[in-house]
């Protein structure tokens, strides 16, 4: 059973398209249901998580106590489960990282988050590491209005959540990298379906839209320089670079959103 802050805090997860205020309002956070073991009923946690290219990582810490959390059992008996990030859900399995690869991921966690070595110290069990892997198929969000609105909505919820991290961490860890290098290609792979599939088709329905996709494929152009530079990660500046890319991508993100909604 929930307790009553854990319970508050779903539900303000649930209100906000995944968005919480107080201490976790910069964090990336997940719901995460399990089937219960013992029950067979569906059973929901809160949990911090960290992008892994084309998986997420969640942390069975259980604040350094001598159990698992019940999430990770549930888990460990049925691997299928579901992922709510806020602004998309879907279905995944559950992967518990072993041996080498499960110490140098957790290592890399450590360096983002100190907080994870703490609780390691605290108990004499391995802290469990899980990837959470999404399940074929395309998240389930309304019209494909809608799904762009969403999209655009995640692209600057996370390009945030880096600014921010890169702002306080005075470091460039690996883990930040992989927040980093995650967004760029999820960026480019989104730009890119654009750009060779709906920019075309738009085209050919609305010909009136000609001159603003050829603005907007431009600005898809210029992004794609300041990815690159990204991706690289080794500019002095940065922060002075994701904020350059941030100003740009909200300005790109509320023209399309502008000009092509109504088509959509």
């Amino acid at each position: 059973m929930l307790n009553d802050f854990t319970a508050q805090l779903i539900a303000e997860f649930r209100a906000n398209d995944g968005r919480v205020g107080g201490p976790f309002e910069n964090s990336r956070l997940l719901l995460l249901t399990t089937t219960g073991a013992r029950t067979g009923q569906s059973r929901t946690a809160i949990l911090g998580y960290y992008p892994d290219g084309d998986r997420v990582l969640v942390v069975g810490s259980a604040g350094g106590s001598q159990r698992h959390p019940a999430w990770y059992h549930n888990l460990l008996a049925d691997p299928s489960v579901h992922v709510d990030l806020g602004l998309f859900e879907y279905d995944a399995t559950a992967v518990v990282l072993r041996g080498a690869e499960r110490d140098e991921v957790f290592a890399r966690l450590v360096e983002a988050d100190p907080g994870w070595g703490e609780y390691q110290e605290q108990t004499t069990r391995t802290i469990p590491v899980v990837a959470l892997v999404q399940q074929p198929g395309p998240p389930v969000r309304g019209s494909f209005a809608e799904m762009l609105k969403t999209i655009h909505a995640a692209f600057r919820r996370e390009l945030a959540l880096i600014r921010h991290e890169i702002a306080t961490s005075g470091t460039l860890g690996a883990q930040l990298r992989i927040n980093c290098l995650t967004m760029c290609q999820g960026l480019h792979y989104h730009h890119t379906g654009e750009s060779t599939g709906l920019f075309p088709a738009l085209v050919e329905q609305h010909p009136e839209l000609t001159d603003v996709i050829a603005v907007l494929q431009k600005e898809h152009d210029e992004i794609a320089v300041l990815l690159a530079e990204l991706e690289q990660l080794v500019s002095t500046d940065l922060l002075g670079q994701v904020d350059e890319l941030i100003a740009r991508l909200n300005a790109h993100l509320d023209r399309e959103e502008a000009a092509l909604l109504p088509y959509l």
